[in-house]
């Protein structure tokens, strides 16, 4: 009894030395406080008159938290800054790097709290906080007119640019489907200059707000020093959110976008071209990992950028910072500046990212950075240091594909696991950021798009794309879930999809089901004509006629496009396969290209109705497409050059030993393409070509080369193509029109603006049969009709 009494008393008295002890670190921690005050009595007063210029253009960064240290362990106060921080790089990065005392200066209470307001709807999700009533007319976007004396930065008019631009843009707000502000939300930073303000009365006052319902809201940078919350200081409501650094703890899953971090320098529309090329496919280079940045002595974003010295070796790891940075920098160093700054400044950032295998991109004082694009440009795979970071697209992105994503807590692991990563594994890797830079990230339009695409797949779920039209060339912008949802509909995946490498095809699909597919065994013609027909030796009759006797036609389509009448049906020649004749409705040179239900075969021989072809070239070329069914494979073909006398591009039929063109007046392409044409063109593009009634074939070249990145095929040449029936001096023909060149000239400079780069590449390859033109007997030729041509 005695001994239970002795324990008894034993517990008691431990239990008030530890409160005791608690009780002794709640006045530390009060007295620390007072001294910082004292330091700093009105310190936000005096933070906001100092720093006027504070955040402009900023890239801030906001990582996950490292565990907290031991209560028995009070931190370390570094000494305080009162300077506004300079960039690192001349026009580079930009962060918000002011005085912090602690990042702790709001209780996870109270970030609850400001989330929560921000959040009101934070279980939204599209079955429950979007109107698919409004998008039964189609996926229309509309932008709201600005407001008088409304400020837009260059930024934001980009993106409103580029959706007026899209095919998505609407003015009659009666047939939207998302709604898009003119309040300029991107940069929600209080003390930045690019600041907003009453963007909650000017958002609540619009005629259709309706609690943000069917509205997209963009923004880049949220919160403000010290704690950089996601505070946009307003309430989005109903609205889906397109947010840079976006936390996965606030992300509203398949409601929200997360969208990159980007600066106002961003192209419009084009961008750079991915470092990788051709020429440089060795998987290894000069240094494993780099970074090059500047790091924060306290505050959020600190604790990973100062612990970078711990895993950098000074030859194949280069990990540099630099707290050089701020007019008083000196009076806050600490032991490792002085270090820090001499070797960061022996090494060149962009020579760094060219020459590494891996990008580190850490947090810093919010989750993005502008060090993603340029990782994915530069093809370093970024080793991704941010935790609780919604990636960039991460719903319709296997980012697994692309770039390491490590963990904060677990930096010093970072060197083992890049060294383990195989040759093969690095190349394709380097590979996918190549791919997924040019496909969605080059450009503000291509951000925009792929967010709206997103929206639509989101939208029009019956028809969305699959995680492997997102993920593979040509990229989810090109491969149009209205057309078909199946790979094997398009002309891209014939390679990964033969029967013979299904085993590559299996590891590339993952768990999708798909079935192999080869290229089709026939084809459609489809005759563009818009003569009368006069008579049974008129070249269309004759073009008929020779197409029908090729053993691969299935079928021929005219598309009458004449003003006269419609000739009755025996009018027209008999044939051995079935003759079909279409009426253009708008008899537009853009109809030639409408996706007909008739045409049932994936491959298609355009032809004018004044072409020269035998049977034999017909067939030849066809077996040329079936190898390439994602390009443009025909005979007439044309060039592009630049003028630097007059700073525009040219267009030139000469003869010469490269072309870009193939036109489609002789020519085999995928049908996909016609439904592209018809869908993803801009309808202004498609006016401007039936109003001159020209450069049609030139606009699909410029389709087909941007999709593919590839230059068409030319098969075996023949100058009597087109040549010959002008010199016979057909008068009915455009291609005697004077004015006909010159326009020509003119569409070349109208499409590349509006792709924003030119897409056309040059080539010198030319398909002829086997024994084309040798010396060996006419009966051991398989195609012994093209060389008497």
């Amino acid at each position: 009894m005695q001994a239970k009494k002795r324990y008894l008393l034993v517990s008691v008295g431990a239990g008030l030395l530890f409160l005791f002890y608690l009780w002794g670190l709640e006045i530390g921690e009060f007295q620390q406080q007072q001294y910082q005050y004292h330091q700093f009595p009105q310190y936000p007063q005096y933070h906001q008159q100092e720093y006027p210029y504070y955040h402009q253009n900023q890239e801030v960064y906001q990582p996950q938290p490292l565990p907290q240290r031991s209560p028995s362990r009070p931190p370390r106060h570094w000494p305080e800054s009162t300077q506004l921080l300079e960039p690192y790089l001349e026009g580079g990065e930009q962060e918000a790097d002011t005085p912090q005392l602690h990042h702790q200066h709001t209780s996870p209470r109270e970030r609850r709290a400001i989330r929560d307001n921000i959040y009101k709807n934070k279980r939204c999700r599209m079955e429950t906080c979007f109107d698919f009533a409004r998008c039964q007319s189609g996926f229309r976007v509309y932008i709201y007119p600005p407001q008088r004396g409304e400020e837009i930065s260059e930024t934001y008019q980009k993106i409103l640019s580029s959706i007026e631009e899209s095919r998505f843009h609407t003015t009659d707000p009666t047939q939207a489907c998302i709604f898009i502000l003119t309040v300029d939300t991107l940069d929600r930073d209080q003390l930045s200059l690019q600041y907003v303000k009453n963007v909650r009365l000017r958002i609540q006052s619009l005629p259709t707000w309706n609690d943000g319902r069917n509205h997209l809201i963009f923004n880049l940078y949220s919160g403000t020093w010290p704690d950089y919350t996601e505070d946009l200081g307003f309430e989005v409501g109903q609205a889906m959110l397109a947010k840079a650094s976006a936390e996965m703890v606030n992300f509203r899953p398949k409601f929200d976008i997360s969208i990159p971090l980007f600066s106002k320098d961003h192209p419009l529309k084009g961008g750079g071209i991915g470092y990788l090329t051709l020429n440089d496919t060795l998987p290894s280079r000069k240094y494993l990992l780099v970074f090059k940045g500047k790091r924060y002595l306290t505050g959020i974003g600190s604790e990973t950028r100062n612990a970078l010295h711990h895993i950098h070796n000074g030859e194949d790891i280069i990990l540099l910072t630099t707290c050089k940075h701020g007019k008083d920098w000196e009076r806050h160093k600490d032991s490792r500046c002085n270090r820090d700054n001499e070797e960061y400044s022996k090494f060149d950032y962009l020579e760094l990212l060219h020459n590494s295998s891996f990008c580190l991109v850490p947090r810093g004082r919010r989750l993005g950075s502008f060090r993603f694009l340029e990782a994915l440009q530069a093809a370093c795979i970024p080793v991704i240091l941010s935790n609780g970071w919604e990636l960039p697209f991460s719903e319709v992105i296997n980012w697994r594909k692309a770039a390491i994503i490590a963990d904060e807590r677990l930096l010093l692991q970072v060197p083992s696991i890049t060294r383990s990563v195989g040759h093969d594994r690095i190349l394709a890797l380097r590979q996918q950021t190549q791919f997924l830079w040019d496909a969605y990230f080059s450009s503000v339009a291509k951000i925009v798009l792929t967010t709206l695409e997103i929206i639509q797949d989101r939208v029009e779920a019956h028809v969305s794309r699959n995680q492997l039209l997102w993920n593979s060339l040509p990229g989810g912008l090109y491969a149009l879930p209205q057309y078909s949802s199946d790979p094997v509909q398009f002309p891209f995946y014939y390679a990964s999809l033969d029967c013979t490498s299904q085993t590559s095809w299996d590891h590339l699909c993952s768990d999708t089901l798909i079935t192999c597919k080869t290229p089709s065994q026939q084809f459609t013609a489809v005759i563009h004509t818009v003569t009368p027909l006069q008579s049974q030796i008129s070249p269309v009759v004759k073009l008929i006629i020779a197409v029908a006797k090729s053993k691969f036609c299935a079928q021929i389509v005219v598309l009458w496009n004449c003003n006269k009448p419609l000739p009755p049906r025996n009018k027209w020649p008999s044939t051995s396969v079935p003759l079909t004749v279409i009426e253009g409705q708008t008899k537009t040179m853009s109809s030639r290209f409408f996706p007909h239900d008739v045409i049932l075969t994936d491959a298609i021989l355009s032809l004018d109705e004044d072409s020269v072809l035998s049977t034999n070239e017909v067939d030849f070329a066809f077996i040329v497409w079936q190898s390439f069914p994602e390009r443009i494979v025909g005979y007439p073909a044309r060039s592009h050059y630049w003028d630097n006398s007059r700073s525009r591009w040219g267009y030139t039929s000469k003869w010469t030993n490269d072309y870009s063109m193939v036109l489609t007046g002789a020519a085999f392409y995928h049908r996909y393409y016609h439904f592209l044409f018809t869908h993803y063109i801009p309808a202004s593009l498609l006016t401007t070509v039936d109003r001159m009634a020209n450069c049609e074939d030139i606009l699909m070249n410029f389709l087909v080369s941007a999709v593919t990145k590839h230059p068409p095929i030319k098969v075996t040449q023949k100058k009597q193509y087109k040549e010959t029936l002008m010199a016979q001096g057909s008068k009915s023909s455009r291609w005697a029109d004077p004015d006909h060149f010159a326009q020509r000239q003119t569409c070349m400079n109208v499409f590349s603006h509006w792709l924003g780069f030119m897409p056309l590449v040059h080539s010198q390859m030319r398909l002829d049969p086997v024994l084309f033109r040798d010396q060996v007997s006419i009966l051991r030729k398989k195609y012994r009709d093209i060389e008497k041509l």
